[in-house]
């Protein structure tokens, strides 16, 4: 018996569907972060690669960004229409 030899395209569909069922993500999505994956891969394996962002940066830049976003949640919270979808309402 022969055995089927499927296209790179055909491939590539079966792995994306089969990745978005599994994790829930759109198949679109996850072919862009794919394509990421592959551009900079190389990043990962160079010899002197730059080390991780300072932990404090980051950690003071996400505090910020929470900050933020409270902000932006009262601010929305206290118009009727938007609140009642904060809540849950319609």
């Amino acid at each position: 018996m022969k055995r089927k030899q499927h296209g790179a395209q055909f491939k590539a569909q079966v792995a994306m569907a089969e990745l978005s069922a599994e994790y829930g993500g759109h198949p679109t999505m996850i072919s862009t972060w794919k394509q990421e994956l592959v551009k900079r891969a190389g990043e990962l394996f160079e010899r002197g690669a730059k080390t991780a962002a300072d932990p404090q940066q980051t950690i003071d830049r996400l505090h910020q960004k929470i900050g933020q976003l409270q902000v932006e949640q009262n601010v929305l919270a206290g118009q009727p229409a938007i609140a009642r979808l904060l809540k849950g309402g319609r």
